[in-house]
């Protein structure tokens, strides 16, 4: 798994209120992420899935071989899924060994490693006629995903954080706070799990938006979702909280 190294800082969260294709639960607010992590440069692969779990998930299931990271992501992952396949990862050698704590990226850590610097709808700017250059969407994907890291990267050099598949986070869905936070991990109570970056299926432009959001709950699974780890080393792990339910 090639992994990026994100710094910390603070930035807007949400979108403003003439965004097109913004929805009511994207409140702007200021965040900060006080430590640094690193999170997946790409989508977890399915060839990753089956050496740390012992079974392939997906619907779409095959591995090219014309491409350095030739592989699809894995699809119809539930939450508990991706929670269950960082804690086993983070147990193996030489993982374990190395101190490396894998776990799903907060949607504060997800939206600011998505934006990667930028205050635009997309990472890349503005404009939705970009958006084939940098994902798969219901336009150009053929209703099928694709080999991770085809596509343009962000700034940060991540991959496919705009369609393909959307990618799980830790928190539950909730409405945004009203005023700056530091390292939010979303509300306490509450049955869905965030998604975020849209897909290959649902995934129009105004649902591949750097601010768009979505929620289902963590037993739910579809061919179009996936997800990509967030790292921590052990002598600082980010401490999530609440249960896996």
């Amino acid at each position: 798994m090639k992994l990026v190294l994100i710094p910390s800082g603070t930035f807007i969260m949400g979108s403003p209120a003439g965004e097109e294709g913004r929805n009511a639960d994207e409140l702007q607010h200021e965040v900060t992420i006080s430590k640094e992590y690193y999170i997946g440069a790409y989508e977890v692969t399915q060839a990753q899935y089956r050496v740390v779990m012992g079974h392939n998930p997906s619907k779409f299931q095959g591995v090219v071989v014309d491409h350095e990271n030739a592989t699809l992501p894995v699809d119809t992952v539930r939450w508990e899924d991706a929670v269950e396949f960082c804690r086993r990862l983070s147990e193996l050698d030489p993982e374990e060994t190395s101190g490396k704590v894998y776990r799903l990226p907060t949607e504060a850590e997800w939206e600011y490693a998505c934006r990667a610097g930028s205050t635009t709808v997309y990472s890349f700017g503005d404009e939705k006629s970009l958006v084939s250059e940098y994902g798969w969407f219901n336009n150009n994907s053929s209703s099928r995903p694709h080999t991770v890291g085809l596509k343009e990267a962000n700034a940060w050099g991540l991959y496919d954080m705009h369609g393909n598949v959307w990618e799980w986070c830790w928190d539950r869905y909730g409405e945004y706070p009203n005023e700056p936070i530091a390292d939010p991990q979303g509300p306490d109570q509450g049955l869905r799990r965030v998604q975020r970056g849209g897909s290959y299926l649902l995934g129009f432009e105004d649902l591949c938006r750097s601010a768009s959001r979505f929620g289902a709950e963590s037993t739910y699974r579809r061919a179009d979702i996936g997800f990509r780890v967030a790292m921590d080393l052990l002598d600082s792990p980010k401490v999530l909280k609440g249960s896996i339910k």
